[in-house]
């Protein structure tokens, strides 16, 4: 009993409520076993139509979802999360091939853990979920502007590109926050990895290009040749604001 009461009082994400979705029962046990350990408030769902349904009702602060489920996989799941909420979402899967994270990422995914996990290794990753999507000072309020074709608004943290608002994820937006907040600086990629995700994916440079990518292709005129975003190769990378 001990243990339980420093795990809740020493979780600063204690109370947040977070959906757990699998057609696995033991895996939804497990799973919310361990979070109720640290405080979190669990809810779940044993398929993506159920999962969909509660996201919309119960607006939870997180989701965890598997890929692999009958009728409705986690990837379609995501999608249409996705058409209707900005909540954080890990998917688990048994699988651990680039192309699966690449395909979660591009549709929404916040992070990706792969079966088996251990519960610290879960507590991790959400909390660390929880802590970037807090996002940077929400009390910034300015728009920002970067030229006569782009500008950034820190209050609804959004660009604004060619007069059309672009609304951006969660982890989009703090990857943006950094570099502009560097700008005209090299950023190293270690650097960015651990202030937008965490010290624990310091060397997922993988991670950190696809981002990088999603950020470019709302950004930029041309992807293939940016203005905005720059790598600099084997650094990392600059955002460029006119002097």
């Amino acid at each position: 009993m001990l243990g339980y009461n420093i795990a809740m009082n020493t979780n600063p994400y204690a109370g947040k409520l977070i959906l757990v979705v699998d057609d696995e029962p033991r895996m939804i046990r497990f799973v919310q076993y361990n979070l109720e350990l640290e405080g979190f408030r669990v809810i779940t769902a044993h398929n993506g139509q159920e999962a969909v349904e509660k996201v919309r009702t119960q607006l939870p602060d997180l989701v965890i979802m598997d890929v692999m489920m009958p009728e409705m996989d986690g990837f379609e799941a995501l999608e249409r999360i996705r058409q209707v909420s900005d909540v954080p979402v890990i998917m688990l899967t048994v699988k651990g091939e680039d192309e699966d994270k690449h395909l979660a990422f591009s549709r929404g995914a916040d992070d990706y853990l792969t079966k088996p996990f251990s519960p610290q290794e879960l507590v991790d990753r959400v909390k660390a979920v929880l802590r970037r999507t807090l996002g940077p000072n929400a009390g910034e309020d300015q728009i920002l502007k970067v030229d006569d074709r782009l500008q950034i608004d820190f209050g609804s943290r959004e660009v604004i590109v060619d007069g059309k608002r672009i609304s951006l994820r969660p982890t989009e937006w703090r990857l943006l926050y950094h570099l502009v907040k560097n700008a005209n600086w090299v950023m190293p990629a270690e650097l960015l990895l651990q202030k937008v995700w965490g010290y624990e994916y310091k060397d997922d440079v993988q991670l950190l290009r696809l981002y990088i990518a999603y950020l470019r292709s709302k950004i930029e005129k041309d992807t293939s040749n940016p203005q905005y975003i720059l790598t600099e190769r084997g650094v990392g990378y600059r955002f460029v604001m006119p002097k």
